[in-house]
Protein backbone atom coordinates (compact mmCIF):
# COMPACT_ATOMS: atom_id res chain seq x y z
CA UNK A 1 0.00 0.00 0.00
CA UNK A 2 0.82 3.65 -0.07
CA UNK A 3 0.55 5.21 3.36
CA UNK A 4 0.68 8.86 4.32
CA UNK A 5 1.80 9.64 7.88
CA UNK A 6 1.08 13.16 9.11
CA UNK A 7 3.38 14.40 11.85
CA UNK A 8 7.07 13.47 12.03
CA UNK A 9 7.41 13.58 15.82
CA UNK A 10 7.90 10.67 18.19
CA UNK A 11 4.75 8.79 17.21
CA UNK A 12 4.66 9.81 13.56
CA UNK A 13 8.15 8.74 12.64
CA UNK A 14 7.68 5.52 14.62
CA UNK A 15 4.52 4.70 12.66
CA UNK A 16 6.33 5.51 9.40
CA UNK A 17 9.21 3.21 10.36
CA UNK A 18 7.16 0.11 11.18
CA UNK A 19 4.95 0.66 8.13
CA UNK A 20 7.95 0.87 5.80
CA UNK A 21 9.57 -2.16 7.43
CA UNK A 22 6.38 -4.10 6.62
CA UNK A 23 6.86 -3.33 2.92
CA UNK A 24 4.57 -0.33 2.40
CA UNK A 25 5.59 2.90 0.69
CA UNK A 26 5.39 5.76 3.18
CA UNK A 27 5.31 9.52 2.78
CA UNK A 28 6.08 11.31 6.05
CA UNK A 29 4.70 14.82 6.20
CA UNK A 30 5.10 17.69 8.65
CA UNK A 31 4.58 21.46 8.46
CA UNK A 32 8.30 22.33 8.38
CA UNK A 33 11.14 20.69 6.48
CA UNK A 34 13.27 20.58 9.62
CA UNK A 35 10.65 18.47 11.39
CA UNK A 36 10.52 16.03 8.49
CA UNK A 37 14.31 15.71 8.36
CA UNK A 38 14.51 15.18 12.11
CA UNK A 39 11.89 12.44 11.84
CA UNK A 40 13.75 10.61 9.10
CA UNK A 41 17.02 10.95 11.01
CA UNK A 42 15.34 9.36 14.03
CA UNK A 43 14.15 6.47 11.87
CA UNK A 44 17.70 5.98 10.57
CA UNK A 45 19.05 5.99 14.12
CA UNK A 46 16.44 3.46 15.29
CA UNK A 47 17.18 1.15 12.38
CA UNK A 48 20.93 1.45 12.88
CA UNK A 49 20.43 0.55 16.53
CA UNK A 50 18.51 -2.51 15.36
CA UNK A 51 21.41 -3.49 13.11
CA UNK A 52 23.88 -3.13 15.97
CA UNK A 53 21.72 -5.35 18.18
CA UNK A 54 21.28 -7.93 15.37
CA UNK A 55 17.53 -7.26 15.27
CA UNK A 56 17.61 -5.78 11.75
CA UNK A 57 19.87 -6.61 8.82
CA UNK A 58 21.63 -3.95 6.76
CA UNK A 59 19.50 -4.97 3.79
CA UNK A 60 16.29 -4.57 5.80
CA UNK A 61 17.40 -1.17 7.06
CA UNK A 62 18.24 0.06 3.56
CA UNK A 63 15.01 -1.30 2.10
CA UNK A 64 12.90 0.40 4.78
CA UNK A 65 14.64 3.74 4.28
CA UNK A 66 14.16 3.46 0.51
CA UNK A 67 10.40 3.17 1.06
CA UNK A 68 10.21 6.40 3.09
CA UNK A 69 10.02 9.85 1.56
CA UNK A 70 9.43 13.17 3.30
CA UNK A 71 7.47 16.28 2.38
CA UNK A 72 5.78 19.38 3.74
CA UNK A 73 3.12 19.21 1.03
CA UNK A 74 -0.13 17.65 2.23
CA UNK A 75 -1.41 16.76 -1.24
CA UNK A 76 1.84 14.96 -2.02
CA UNK A 77 1.52 12.96 1.19
CA UNK A 78 -2.10 11.85 0.85
CA UNK A 79 -3.11 12.29 -2.80
CA UNK A 80 -2.55 8.65 -3.80
CA UNK A 81 -2.53 7.07 -0.34
CA UNK A 82 -4.58 3.99 0.49
CA UNK A 83 -4.28 4.83 4.17
CA UNK A 84 -3.58 8.11 5.97
CA UNK A 85 -2.54 8.08 9.63
CA UNK A 86 -2.45 11.38 11.46
CA UNK A 87 -0.12 11.81 14.45
CA UNK A 88 -0.58 15.54 14.99
CA UNK A 89 -0.85 17.23 18.44
CA UNK A 90 -3.49 15.84 20.79
CA UNK A 91 -6.05 18.64 20.42
CA UNK A 92 -9.53 18.11 19.05
CA UNK A 93 -9.56 21.19 16.82
CA UNK A 94 -6.24 20.19 15.23
CA UNK A 95 -7.38 16.60 14.67
CA UNK A 96 -10.65 17.68 13.06
CA UNK A 97 -8.97 20.28 10.88
CA UNK A 98 -6.42 17.68 9.76
CA UNK A 99 -9.19 15.26 8.79
CA UNK A 100 -10.94 18.00 6.80
CA UNK A 101 -7.71 18.91 5.00
CA UNK A 102 -6.92 15.29 4.21
CA UNK A 103 -10.39 14.72 2.75
CA UNK A 104 -9.81 17.60 0.33
CA UNK A 105 -6.83 15.82 -1.26
CA UNK A 106 -7.18 12.10 -0.57
CA UNK A 107 -9.10 9.69 -2.79
CA UNK A 108 -12.69 8.96 -1.84
CA UNK A 109 -11.87 5.38 -0.83
CA UNK A 110 -8.79 6.15 1.28
CA UNK A 111 -9.06 5.16 4.95
CA UNK A 112 -8.26 8.00 7.33
CA UNK A 113 -6.94 7.03 10.75
CA UNK A 114 -6.16 8.95 13.90
CA UNK A 115 -3.45 8.03 16.39
CA UNK A 116 -5.26 9.85 19.19
CA UNK A 117 -4.73 8.27 22.60
CA UNK A 118 -7.90 9.57 24.26
CA UNK A 119 -9.99 11.97 22.14
CA UNK A 120 -13.38 10.96 20.76
CA UNK A 121 -13.02 9.25 17.39
CA UNK A 122 -16.70 9.80 16.79
CA UNK A 123 -16.21 13.56 17.05
CA UNK A 124 -13.04 13.51 14.92
CA UNK A 125 -14.76 11.37 12.25
CA UNK A 126 -17.69 13.79 12.04
CA UNK A 127 -15.36 16.26 10.32
CA UNK A 128 -15.59 14.05 7.21
CA UNK A 129 -18.41 14.04 4.67
CA UNK A 130 -18.06 10.26 4.76
CA UNK A 131 -17.21 9.38 8.37
CA UNK A 132 -17.56 5.65 7.70
CA UNK A 133 -13.96 5.61 6.46
CA UNK A 134 -12.52 6.96 9.73
CA UNK A 135 -10.86 4.72 12.32
CA UNK A 136 -8.57 5.00 15.32
CA UNK A 137 -5.12 3.41 15.25
CA UNK A 138 -3.64 4.09 18.67
CA UNK A 139 0.04 3.10 18.63
CA UNK A 140 2.28 2.97 21.67
CA UNK A 141 5.68 4.51 22.28
CA UNK A 142 8.24 3.41 21.19
CA UNK A 143 6.30 2.27 18.15
CA UNK A 144 9.03 0.02 16.74
CA UNK A 145 9.12 -1.98 19.99
CA UNK A 146 5.59 -1.94 21.44
CA UNK A 147 3.36 -4.65 19.97
CA UNK A 148 -0.09 -3.28 20.78
CA UNK A 149 -2.31 -1.13 18.58
CA UNK A 150 -5.77 -0.17 19.77
CA UNK A 151 -8.24 -0.18 16.89
CA UNK A 152 -10.75 2.40 18.07
CA UNK A 153 -14.16 2.16 16.43
CA UNK A 154 -16.12 5.41 16.08
CA UNK A 155 -19.90 5.37 16.04
CA UNK A 156 -19.98 5.94 12.28
CA UNK A 157 -17.43 3.31 11.18
CA UNK A 158 -18.54 0.39 9.06
CA UNK A 159 -17.24 -3.16 9.33
CA UNK A 160 -15.23 -2.88 6.12
CA UNK A 161 -13.18 -0.03 7.62
CA UNK A 162 -12.61 -1.95 10.84
CA UNK A 163 -11.52 -5.07 8.94
CA UNK A 164 -9.15 -2.98 6.80
CA UNK A 165 -7.57 -1.55 9.94
CA UNK A 166 -7.24 -4.96 11.56
CA UNK A 167 -5.56 -6.39 8.47
CA UNK A 168 -3.15 -3.45 8.31
CA UNK A 169 -2.20 -3.84 11.97
CA UNK A 170 -1.57 -7.56 11.58
CA UNK A 171 0.46 -6.89 8.43
CA UNK A 172 2.89 -4.59 10.26
CA UNK A 173 3.47 -7.30 12.87
CA UNK A 174 1.41 -5.69 15.64
CA UNK A 175 -1.37 -7.08 17.79
CA UNK A 176 -4.65 -5.21 17.45
CA UNK A 177 -7.43 -4.98 20.02
CA UNK A 178 -10.80 -3.55 19.02
CA UNK A 179 -12.23 -0.94 21.38
CA UNK A 180 -15.46 1.00 21.01
CA UNK A 181 -15.04 4.76 21.14
CA UNK A 182 -15.22 5.88 24.77
CA UNK A 183 -13.22 8.36 26.90
CA UNK A 184 -9.65 7.14 27.17
CA UNK A 185 -10.48 3.93 25.27
CA UNK A 186 -9.10 0.97 27.24
CA UNK A 187 -5.35 1.42 27.54
CA UNK A 188 -5.18 5.18 28.12
CA UNK A 189 -7.94 5.13 30.70
CA UNK A 190 -6.30 2.36 32.72
CA UNK A 191 -2.74 3.59 32.18
CA UNK A 192 -3.54 7.16 33.12
CA UNK A 193 -5.41 6.01 36.24
CA UNK A 194 -2.23 4.28 37.42
CA UNK A 195 -0.02 7.20 36.37
CA UNK A 196 -2.06 9.89 38.10
CA UNK A 197 -2.15 7.95 41.37
CA UNK A 198 1.63 7.50 41.20
CA UNK A 199 2.05 11.27 40.73
CA UNK A 200 -0.24 11.93 43.69
CA UNK A 201 1.94 9.61 45.78
CA UNK A 202 5.00 11.66 44.86
CA UNK A 203 3.14 14.86 45.74
CA UNK A 204 2.04 13.45 49.11
CA UNK A 205 5.51 12.19 50.01
CA UNK A 206 4.55 8.52 50.03
CA UNK A 207 7.70 7.48 48.19
CA UNK A 208 10.26 8.79 45.71
CA UNK A 209 9.71 8.53 41.94
CA UNK A 210 12.46 5.91 41.74
CA UNK A 211 10.95 3.76 44.50
CA UNK A 212 7.43 3.97 43.08
CA UNK A 213 8.72 2.93 39.67
CA UNK A 214 10.84 0.12 41.10
CA UNK A 215 7.83 -1.18 43.04
CA UNK A 216 5.77 -1.51 39.87
CA UNK A 217 8.63 -2.86 37.76
CA UNK A 218 9.66 -5.58 40.21
CA UNK A 219 6.40 -6.14 42.06
CA UNK A 220 4.08 -6.17 39.05
CA UNK A 221 6.55 -6.94 36.26
CA UNK A 222 5.91 -3.64 34.45
CA UNK A 223 8.70 -2.94 31.94
CA UNK A 224 8.68 0.72 33.00
CA UNK A 225 7.31 2.41 36.11
CA UNK A 226 4.39 4.89 35.85
CA UNK A 227 6.47 7.99 36.73
CA UNK A 228 9.14 7.22 34.15
CA UNK A 229 6.47 6.39 31.59
CA UNK A 230 4.88 9.80 32.13
CA UNK A 231 8.23 11.45 31.45
CA UNK A 232 8.67 9.38 28.28
CA UNK A 233 5.17 10.08 26.97
CA UNK A 234 5.40 13.77 27.89
CA UNK A 235 3.90 15.40 30.96
CA UNK A 236 2.02 17.86 28.77
CA UNK A 237 0.41 14.93 26.95
CA UNK A 238 -0.44 13.27 30.26
CA UNK A 239 -1.96 16.50 31.57
CA UNK A 240 -4.07 16.94 28.44
CA UNK A 241 -5.43 13.40 28.70
CA UNK A 242 -6.24 13.85 32.37
CA UNK A 243 -8.10 17.08 31.74
CA UNK A 244 -10.12 15.41 29.00
CA UNK A 245 -10.93 12.39 31.18
CA UNK A 246 -11.83 14.62 34.10
CA UNK A 247 -14.32 16.45 31.91
CA UNK A 248 -15.79 13.21 30.61
CA UNK A 249 -15.58 10.89 33.61
CA UNK A 250 -15.27 13.00 36.75
CA UNK A 251 -13.00 14.14 39.55
CA UNK A 252 -11.06 10.90 39.94
CA UNK A 253 -9.01 12.03 36.95
CA UNK A 254 -8.27 15.53 38.33
CA UNK A 255 -4.61 16.38 37.52
CA UNK A 256 -2.39 16.78 40.61
CA UNK A 257 -0.96 20.24 41.19
CA UNK A 258 2.63 19.01 40.88
CA UNK A 259 1.88 17.87 37.32
CA UNK A 260 0.47 21.29 36.43
CA UNK A 261 3.57 22.95 37.90
CA UNK A 262 5.89 20.78 35.82
CA UNK A 263 4.05 21.62 32.62
CA UNK A 264 3.93 25.35 33.42
CA UNK A 265 7.68 25.29 34.02
CA UNK A 266 8.30 23.58 30.67
CA UNK A 267 9.57 20.44 32.41
CA UNK A 268 7.78 18.01 30.16
CA UNK A 269 9.94 14.94 30.67
CA UNK A 270 12.43 13.19 28.42
CA UNK A 271 11.86 15.51 25.44
CA UNK A 272 12.86 18.63 27.40
CA UNK A 273 15.55 17.02 29.57
CA UNK A 274 13.61 17.19 32.81
CA UNK A 275 10.28 16.10 34.21
CA UNK A 276 10.07 14.02 37.35
CA UNK A 277 13.50 12.78 36.34
CA UNK A 278 16.51 14.51 34.78
CA UNK A 279 17.42 13.15 31.35
CA UNK A 280 20.61 13.27 29.27
CA UNK A 281 20.97 11.60 25.87
CA UNK A 282 17.71 9.74 26.43
CA UNK A 283 18.78 8.25 29.77
CA UNK A 284 17.78 9.07 33.35
CA UNK A 285 20.66 10.69 35.24
CA UNK A 286 18.83 11.93 38.34
CA UNK A 287 15.59 12.93 40.00
CA UNK A 288 14.22 16.42 39.48
CA UNK A 289 14.86 18.69 42.44
CA UNK A 290 11.36 20.03 42.09
CA UNK A 291 9.86 16.61 42.74
CA UNK A 292 12.04 16.27 45.85
CA UNK A 293 10.73 19.60 47.09
CA UNK A 294 7.18 18.45 46.50
CA UNK A 295 7.78 15.27 48.51
CA UNK A 296 9.13 17.31 51.40
CA UNK A 297 6.17 19.71 51.35
CA UNK A 298 3.70 16.81 51.27
CA UNK A 299 0.35 18.13 52.45
CA UNK A 300 1.17 21.66 51.31
CA UNK A 301 1.24 20.37 47.74
CA UNK A 302 -2.15 18.75 48.19
CA UNK A 303 -3.70 21.96 49.56
CA UNK A 304 -2.16 23.85 46.65
CA UNK A 305 -3.95 21.48 44.29
CA UNK A 306 -7.29 22.38 45.85
CA UNK A 307 -6.53 26.09 45.64
CA UNK A 308 -5.60 25.75 41.98
CA UNK A 309 -8.82 23.94 41.15
CA UNK A 310 -10.88 26.70 42.79
CA UNK A 311 -9.34 29.43 40.65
Amino acid sequence: MKVGVLGAGTMGHGIAQVTAMAGHDVTLRDIEREFVENGIESIEANLQGGVERDKVSEAEKDAALDRISGTTDLEEAVGDADLVVEAVPEKMEIKRETFEDVAAFASDDAIIASNTSSLSLTEIASALDDPTRAIGLHFFNPVHIMKLVEIVIPEQADRETVDFAAEFVEGIDKVGVEVNDSPGFASSRLGVALGVEAIRMVQEGVASPRDIDTAMELGYNHPMGPIELGDVVGLDVRLGILEHLREELGERFRPPQILRQKVRAGKLGKKTGEGFYVWEDGEIVGVSGESRTARQSGSDGASGEMEDENR
